[in-house]
């Protein structure tokens, strides 16, 4: 076995893992759990899956938990700008050392694993959730918030017993794999609900919502849901610090999740407020200043998140009084048709750019889903080209106000060329 001693070979190597496709299941995951004496066994979590918000979710459980007082440990994926944003100790990242270190232990149990049965060699998403549970053990977390990476039944993360079961929302995404109607989906996140642990719901279609209520009840799980706490009126809901009516459906969900956790978390009413008014999770509607501009950095990538920016969009022409110029990147056309749509009925130009991903949609993919009722520019870039420079953007005038949305890989290209 070839040593690996140095962050550039372990990244190597783990990226390189993704090569192999995606293998989904929780046997791999509970034969290496198991031969590292069960490090997720250690530390108490809250488990979140859904198809969107559940990062947001997670960063502002996360941000509660601090405020009340509590050591946490926060997993979620993907990374924007550095691999070890995922794992994270009270908001410390999981530094390059620390990940070589998990890699050195890891790799011979997985080979070991694997020599057995060559099908059981991790995944990458596997590597760093073993990373996350051995870091949240060793640091004695005190609670931990656990995001699924892809559906729940057979995510790799479903090997949790958590305090409480959160599912965001459910919506039509990655369905070649979830299934290709709401119920379906739903009932792949649901597999996250584990016997007699407390169920809370966000938003989500009715027969979806169903669909997960049935599993519940099934498994002695008690349901809460946003709808049924706190009505229809998001101007009713609890307040954040990030923008957008999404997040008010997030922030809602947040606390119906901090509230199941009970008297024995010892969350009330101020440190859930103090929390939500500190959450840091960027990429979401977040404004920044980029050579004296405005810019806004918006990780929407499927047709439910075309939705909500499209709101956001018609908010911020009202605002601002003109068409942003958004610079957009998505991986997949069935993604991309919802956004590109979105985009043309509130953008003055349009720039598009392919995020360093297999998947993503070339430039002729994406100018074909422009609405022919679009009149303003369309132009193809790149990244490097866009931001030249750490405070340099050179798409529009210098009064124009930029998007930069789509692939939340785009948003972290474009974030690492920001730094």
């Amino acid at each position: 076995m070839t040593e690996l001693n140095d962050f550039p070979a372990v990244t190597a190597y783990l990226y390189a893992q993704k090569a192999h496709g995606n293998r989904y299941g929780v046997n791999r995951m509970a034969a290496l759990a198991a031969a590292l004496g069960h490090p997720e066994r250690a530390v108490p979590c809250v488990h979140v899956a859904g198809t969107n918000g559940k990062g947001s979710v997670a960063a502002m459980l996360d941000a509660i938990l601090h405020a009340a007082g509590w050591h946490t440990g926060l997993y979620t994926s993907p990374h924007l700008v550095h691999l070890g944003e995922r794992v994270q100790v009270d908001r410390r990242v999981l530094t390059e050392q620390e990940i070589v270190d998990y890699f050195g232990l890891l790799r011979p149990m997985a080979g070991r694993l694997a020599a057995v049965d060559p099908e059981d060699l991790p995944s990458f998403f596997e590597y760093m959730t073993a990373m996350a549970f051995l870091q949240f053990a060793r640091k004695r977390c005190e609670i931990g918030v656990v995001e699924t990476g892809l559906g729940g039944r057979l995510d790799a993360t479903n090997i949790v017993t958590p305090e409480v079961s959160v599912i965001t929302s459910i919506a039509m995404d990655h369905c070649e794999i979830l299934g290709n109607t709401v119920e379906q989906i739903a009932r792949e996140k649901a597999g996250i609900i584990k016997p007699g642990r407390p169920v809370v719901l966000g938003r989500m279609p009715g027969t979806a919502e169903e669909a997960i209520r049935r599993i519940a009840a099934e498994r002695g799980a008690a349901v809460s849901s946003v709808e049924e706490t706190f009505g229809h009126d998001t101007a009713l809901y609890p307040h954040t610090n990030l923008e957008g009516d999404y997040q008010r459906w997030n922030a809602a969900t947040a606390t119906l999740a901090a509230r199941a956790l009970g008297a024995k978390w010892k969350i009330d009413h101020q440190a859930i407020t103090r929390g939500l008014a500190h959450v840091d999770w960027p990429g979401r509607w977040q404004r920044v200043r980029i050579g004296g501009r405005l810019a806004i950095l918006d990780a929407s990538h499927n047709p439910e998140g075309a939705q909500v920016l499209d709101s956001n969009l018609a908010q911020l022409v009202a605002e601002t009084g003109r068409a942003p110029i958004v610079i957009t990147g998505v991986l997949g056309t069935v993604r991309a048709r919802p956004l590109i749509e979105t985009i043309g009925h509130h953008a003055a130009e349009i720039h598009f750019v392919m995020p360093r991903q297999p998947r993503a949609c070339s430039f002729e993919e994406l100018e074909a889903l422009v609405p022919p009722t679009f009149r303003g520019k369309v132009i193809r870039s790149s990244v490097d080209q866009l931001f030249p420079g750490r405070d340099r953007c050179t798409a529009g005038g210098p009064d124009d106000v930029v998007v930069v949305t789509g692939s939340i890989y785009l948003l972290g290209e474009v974030m690492a060329r920001l730094e």
